[in-house]
């Protein structure tokens, strides 16, 4: 029994993962599955997201802190807004000198941001305690829940362990709520606006610039307004993100983990499909904590596991792609009535 209770708890925080993953894929989605804008910077934002709602949120500089700023312990929706907002101004300033390039400009320039960005991180101690990083982020809700747990426990003492266990786990189960519900609103509003004017003039964009402009179209205030909104996104996923790990560092937004995946996750899912992001950001999760588990059980050293582990991580994202070029959901080309 305590084996299922430990696959139930590991289930839930898979979910949790993926599903602020799926934030992230949402973000993504808005500016290159229906913009065509070809963002590499996605750990940027999402970084700038999950130290903004730390800052903002989190208690003040401890006396082993280098930072001076930040610890306002104010509440988490304040938090959770307050990143979506900064990363939506910083996307602003990166996006008036960048979105008059295109494709491969576009890409290496925002490449170049993303870098920065982790730069200051990293060396502005005064604002970020640099590469120790912000720790007792506090959870949302996380007291009177614990508290509750607590006396509900102490007042039946006689439960099954297992059943003790999954009760004491309970705060999880309210996070995964939390992020899957907030995914589901971003999902609604996403679909909603991809169907409105505003969508068919940003994938008039992304099928062809020049044409959308002959038409009338201010295809550079589109283009903003695109990069903006995802970057918002995505700095609403940095903020679940640090909330629930508690401790973020600059090494938490490599560009493998903050980007690659990301990118694997829609292109795989099917880009222009919000149905899509979603759906790939908890396949491609399932391979990557699968092989995991996988290769743990092969009788090689830990280098060799996780070398063979890259291989067949490759070897599943090429199937599926080769099988589904389009992608799991192909490109939605019609509204559905019930979003009409």
């Amino acid at each position: 029994m305590d084996t299922i209770v430990g696959i139930i708890n590991y289930i839930v925080f898979f979910a949790i993962t993926a599903g602020t993953y799926g934030i992230l894929s949402l973000g993504l989605n808005i500016q290159w599955g229906y913009t065509g804008l070809f963002n590499i910077g996605i750990a940027g934002f999402y970084a700038v997201g999950a130290y903004t709602a730390a800052l903002v949120s989190g208690p003040p500089p401890g006396a082993w802190d280098g930072r001076i700023f930040g610890g306002f312990e104010l509440p988490f929706l304040v938090g959770l807004l307050a990143a979506a907002v900064v990363c939506g101004v910083v996307a602003l300033l990166v996006g008036i000198p960048t979105l008059r390039l295109r494709a491969d400009y576009l890409a290496i320039a925002t490449i170049g941001i993303a870098e920065t960005i982790r730069l200051v991180l990293k060396n502005e101690s005064w604002l970020t305690n640099g590469v120790w990083g912000l720790q007792q982020i506090p959870s949302p809700f996380y007291d009177p829940i614990h508290r509750g747990v607590a006396r509900f426990l102490g007042g039946h003492p006689d439960l099954s362990p297992w059943v003790h266990d999954l009760i004491f786990k309970s705060y999880n189960w309210f996070y995964l709520l939390l992020v899957l519900g907030i995914l589901f609103i971003l999902y609604l509003i996403m679909q909603r606006l991809v169907r409105s004017p505003w969508g068919r003039a940003v994938k008039a964009i992304r099928e062809d610039e020049d044409a959308a402009a002959m038409s009338g179209k201010n295809t550079f205030s589109f283009k903003i307004q695109a990069l903006v909104l995802g970057a918002m996104i995505m700095g609403i996923g940095g903020s679940l993100y640090a909330h629930y790990a508690r401790f973020i560092s600059p090494a938490s937004f490599k560009p493998l983990y903050g980007t690659f995946l990301v990118w694997v996750m829609l292109v795989l899912g099917g880009s222009g499909n919000n149905k899509g992001a979603i759906l790939g950001s908890f396949v491609v999760w399932g391979i990557w904590a699968g092989t995991d588990f996988l290769t743990g059980y092969f009788p090689f050293s830990a280098t060799q596991a996780a070398s063979l582990r890259i291989i067949i991580i490759a070897i599943l994202l090429e199937v599926i792609l080769l099988c589904r070029p389009q992608g799991l959901l192909q490109r939605e080309k019609r509204a559905s009535k019930i979003f009409k």
